[in-house]
């Protein structure tokens, strides 16, 4: 039985589910809004969160656990610590919005955009 095992696996084995998470979450950090499908989003939606709420600690254990997370992205590690997280630095949570665009791939997935707030 696999009870309190959730998560969508989005047609894909782990490795390359994950490195798509990755690079999705690294993306909305980077440009601050994404196209992708609504399934995507959900998932990444609180991986992003927790990377904003961990880089409003602004200490050093929080930034070697974004650095553990992103090692590639030195740009991106400095935008959320140096901009996102005072932007967010009242708020407790909520830190993204899920927008349906209304349009519909032609596998019939339906498009949103996630942003920050």
């Amino acid at each position: 039985m696999s009870h309190r095992i959730g998560g969508r696996k989005l047609s894909r084995k782990q490795g390359p589910r994950l490195a798509l998470f990755k690079n999705l979450t690294v993306s909305i950090l980077r440009y601050e809004r994404v196209q992708t499908t609504e399934a995507k989003a959900k998932e990444i939606q609180g991986r992003v969160e927790k990377m904003i709420t961990l880089a409003k600690r602004n200490d050093l254990t929080a930034r070697r656990a974004v650095v553990a997370a992103f090692p590639n992205e030195p740009l991106v590690v400095t935008k959320l610590f140096d901009e996102i997280a005072p932007k967010y630095a009242e708020r407790t949570s909520g830190y993204t919005r899920i927008v349906k665009i209304g349009l519909r791939r032609g596998d019939a997935a339906p498009i949103v955009q996630i942003e920050l707030v």
